[in-house]
């Protein structure tokens, strides 16, 4: 198992200490020529989604990383990573990777003060800690769109598919329940 974790930007490092403590493999994606590496997955790290975007243009990324997404590439998105694969982000206008079929508000809990912990069931797993970092949630799923957390009555975690996003940051904690169910996600494709 080899999980590819995009490292242009944000926390790239917590997740790959996360998937470590799991006894996986992982690498960092910063060149076109990273995602020619065998993987079983990849992450899209929280951090700031605007200027992950424009590194994922201006290195020439932005393609290749979404058709192994449209081709069936496990992917976990948080925060950032959420709204880079959101079809729509209802207060932004880039066309980020669009692969999901979410509405998705940016910066939704407010600026960087807006910022808390708090502890919720994910998946029907409970007593899961959640970091909300200048964090956005999910307006809206469409078909398909599973709900696998929601805090004080918005959606903040979803997987359709192959895709697994959450709003908050579990790399940021020491529980290992979000990427174990990630792990699993990639064992069964």
């Amino acid at each position: 198992m080899k999980i590819g974790i995009l490292a242009l930007q944000g926390a790239f490092i917590e997740h790959a200490n996360m998937l470590q403590a799991l006894n996986v493999d992982s690498f960092e994606i910063r060149q076109k020529k990273d995602l020619n590496q065998p993987m079983d997955g990849m992450i899209l790290p929280g951090g700031e989604s605007t200027t992950m975007y424009k590194l994922l243009v201006d290195l020439d990324l932005f393609d290749s990383v979404k058709e192994k997404i449209q081709q069936g590439l496990p992917v976990f998105g948080t925060c950032a990573g959420l709204l880079l694969l959101a079809k729509t982000v209802h207060n932004h206008s880039n066309p980020y990777i669009q692969t999901m079929d979410i509405i998705a508000r940016k910066n939704a809990y407010g600026r960087q003060l807006g910022s808390f912990r708090t502890i919720g069931t994910f998946a029907g797993i409970e007593n899961v800690p959640f970091v909300f970092i200048r964090a956005p949630y999910i307006e809206q799923v469409g078909d398909g769109v599973e709900v696998l957390a929601i805090i004080d009555d918005k959606i903040v975690a979803a997987r359709q598919d192959n895709q697994l996003a959450t709003a908050f940051h579990p790399e940021l904690t020491k529980d290992l329940t979000i990427h174990r169910y990630f792990i699993e996600m990639c064992k069964k494709q």
